[in-house]
């Protein structure tokens, strides 16, 4: 790496964390800093990452802060190598076959402990028709992945809830999840472990090491566990992250859902929710949704999509899109876009 392109936002340039990666640099490396990650990365941003790319001929990538610079950096590095149009790089449209190796270096420092996207092999970005769609290939894993804990200490109580309550949310639709692969489910079930025991602990005392720590452990393990798929969860929080005129965070997204799609998957999930249970703590016999309910609500999040703004008319946007996500595909009981509408309309 002779010349980097850092990816990062405002807000983690405003905490003091770029001046520590900048600090970090060895002397014969250069930067250039692109700070315009949106809350939900878009093409559009992606596209004026990849114009500084090459502007500044750089030859790698630095993603600096939470899901959203990490898949913007993705995004961009695919750009940079393979050229064309982002949307033909989208799963669902046959993307993954287009994805080469020869995409260049990318190291990934979250500021988060949410996504796990650092360790994640696909990007959520929402195109230009608005549609929040995952581009997905093993050649996207970042090269290199820094977790390190101190990062997240100026995480504010709210944003460390809601991505926690994503990491969580990666863990339990994970072990659910209809694809066959034991490794995954152990993975998954020690990241909910961890989230469990230490969500509140790292909302409520931000300055807890320790807590912190373990929740970028959390985030890791359960973006490690969803190579093997996700669900219902996921298929509706990415529709809902596309919709013009919204800025909706994820992981609260998936805070309020999770409830509603843990009902609904009940009947199609054998002897999993009692293993959910136990790791979480609860009685075997507990009411998992219930339990997460109560669980969001503590940490002060929203519990209804409409605290959030959502509308009706947003859910007939958003259900349709719901069914054609990757996601969708590994959910354990088949969802239709009447399916999704339902539960969407349970959620508002």
């Amino acid at each position: 790496i002779k010349h980097a392109l850092i990816v990062t936002d405002e807000g983690v340039v405003a905490a003091g964390l770029l001046d520590q990666v900048l600090e970090a640099l060895p002397c014969d490396t250069r930067a250039t800093v692109f700070e315009e990650t949106p809350q939900n990365p878009t093409e559009r941003a992606c596209l004026a990452g990849l114009r500084c790319y090459e502007k500044n001929d750089c030859d790698s990538l630095i993603a600096l802060g939470g899901g959203s610079s990490i898949d913007l950096a993705k995004a961009v590095a695919l750009l940079a190598s393979h050229g064309g149009e982002l949307s033909s790089y989208v799963a669902i449209e046959g993307g993954v076959a287009r994805i080469r190796d020869i995409l260049p270096p990318l190291i990934a420092i979250p500021t988060t402990a949410g996504t796990g996207s650092e360790v994640g092999r696909g990007a959520i970005i929402v195109l230009n028709d608005h549609k929040k769609l995952a581009i997905i290939s093993p050649y996207l894993v970042p090269s290199v992945a820094i977790c390190d804990p101190m990062l997240t200490l100026s995480l504010p109580a709210h944003l460390t809830a809601a991505t926690g309550m994503d990491a969580l949310a990666h863990c339990v639709e994970t072990y659910v999840a209809t694809a066959y692969n034991p490794p995954a489910d152990g993975i998954a079930i020690e990241g909910l472990k961890r989230a469990a025991r230490h969500i509140r602990r790292a909302t409520s005392h931000g300055d807890d090491l320790g807590a912190r720590r373990e929740m970028m452990a959390s985030a890791l393990n359960g973006a490690l566990a969803f190579q093997q798929g996700l669900g219902g969860v996921h298929a509706m929080s990415h529709a809902l992250g596309g919709l013009p005129g919204h800025k909706l965070h994820h992981g609260t997204l998936n805070a309020i859902l999770l409830p509603h799609v843990l009902r609904f998957n009940a009947p199609a999930v054998g002897d999993r929710y009692p293993a959910l249970n136990e790791a979480m703590g609860l009685a075997g016999d507990a009411d998992t949704a219930s339990a997460v309910a109560e669980l969001t609500a503590e940490l002060g999040l929203p519990l209804t999509l409409g605290e959030l703004g959502v509308t009706e008319s947003d859910i007939d946007i958003a259900a349709p899109l719901a069914v054609i996500d990757h996601t969708n595909s590994t959910n354990p009981r088949k969802a239709g876009a009447a399916d999704y509408h339902d539960l969407l309309e349970r959620a508002l």
